[in-house]
């Protein structure tokens, strides 16, 4: 689990115009809440923001005007659609030993039986209960030599010392899927061609 040092200000601005401003600026605007405390409004760095964000439920260490130190998880960031910067992010307030509920990518090796097979990810992300400073990053699951109609279960994922699931335990997270059989037959095809020949 890394831990990424950010110094924030907060500010007393709102609205559209002000989040303009600080965009300008290179800097993103934040909202820090949790632990029934008010919502601490923030500006943030915005590169090393996104830095940061690059790794899922990255723990933030916050520096808050010089005066105040706070850890922070990503709860909610808002991109641009078009050009995919950094609009706004909401951070969940953090202490060491608390348990927080994430959901953690789900990565796969090893190679499906022969035969074309699919493997959907019913579950892109595996909700997890985890202490706030020891998120895993990712789970990984083997999918080694499985057949058509293999299924894996949350409860079948190795999940790290001190994880706990999110999630009922016979939630499917992977299937393999049959290779779609081709239905059209030969001679019909043959045919068409012709027609288009002629034409």
């Amino acid at each position: 689990m890394s831990e990424v040092k950010l110094t924030a200000a907060t500010r007393s601005e709102f609205g559209k115009g002000a989040a303009r401003r600080i965009r300008r600026e290179n800097k993103v605007p934040g909202v820090l809440y949790g632990h029934g405390s008010d919502p601490l409004h923030l500006t943030l760095p915005g590169h090393e923001l996104l830095l940061a964000l690059r790794t899922p439920n990255v723990l933030i260490s916050l520096d808050i005007d010089g005066k105040t130190n706070e850890l922070a998880i990503p709860k909610s960031v808002q991109r641009d659609p078009i050009k995919g910067f950094l609009e706004h992010v909401d951070l969940l307030l953090v202490k060491r030993g608390e348990k927080v509920t994430v959901e953690i990518p789900v990565q796969t090796e090893g190679e499906l039986a022969p035969g074309g097979n699919l493997l959907e990810h019913v579950l892109n992300a595996l909700p997890v209960e985890a202490e706030a400073t020891h998120i895993p990053e990712a789970v990984t699951v083997s999918v080694e030599g499985l057949e058509a109609g293999a299924s894996i279960h949350a409860k079948d994922i190795t999940l790290p010392s001190g994880v706990t699931l999110a999630v009922e335990e016979d939630a499917v997270v992977l299937q393999v899927l049959a290779a779609q059989a081709e239905e059209a037959v030969e001679g019909e095809e043959t045919e068409g061609a012709e027609e288009v020949a002629e034409v």
